[in-house]
């Protein structure tokens, strides 16, 4: 097994920094998308716009914190933060994501498709993230491969080419013929 360090690059890269323990990861990311939703909700009675943009901020921050051997949980963790904020409101405060008569699972479905935006677009930033990273440990930090050295052009071959030529009889007769390279 090989540790992180020795894959990555001496001078690391924004790809290579992350190196914070998953459950830490989806920790922080709870804690502040709950600091979040209760921002909101004190300056409004729904959860909004402010929610939305911090969401995704949330999700790309998490696919950049984490260590590689663990991009799992980076992976799988804007839809499970969705889902257990939209949860967690329905239960506290469900006119915060529907309508106050409606039913729990109704009240989560509700507020899923409310911030559906939202969860598609941290979704697929995250995911192109942890796939940049993917890149980049590949590629010692870089996004790119890097270009192979230039190879020195050889002297144009001056040997001459040996031409086979059939003669009346079937034997074939070797004679020298200078061919010139292009190149």
């Amino acid at each position: 097994m090989r540790l992180y360090r020795e894959d990555v690059s001496g001078n690391r890269t924004l790809w290579e920094e992350g190196r914070t323990p998953g459950r830490l990861v989806a920790y922080a990311a709870s804690g502040a998308a709950l600091v979040v939703v209760l921002l909101n909700l004190v300056g409004a009675d729904q959860v909004g716009l402010f929610y939305d943009l911090s969401f995704v901020l949330i999700s790309v921050a998490a696919a950049l914190a984490i260590r590689p051997t663990e991009f799992f949980v980076a992976g799988v963790l804007p839809p499970l933060l969705m889902a257990g904020t939209m949860l967690a409101l329905a239960i506290v405060d469900r006119s915060a994501v529907a309508d106050p008569d409606d039913g729990l699972v109704q009240a989560v479905v509700s507020g899923l498709a409310h911030h559906a935006t939202a969860l598609v677009v941290g979704y697929g930033l995250a995911l192109a993230v942890l796939a940049l990273r993917q890149v980049a440990m590949k590629n010692s930090g870089r996004l790119r491969k890097p270009a192979p050295p230039a190879r020195r052009s050889a002297a144009p071959n001056t040997q001459p080419r040996v031409a086979r030529q059939r003669v009346p009889g079937g034997i074939p007769e070797q004679r020298a013929v200078r061919t010139e390279k292009t190149g």
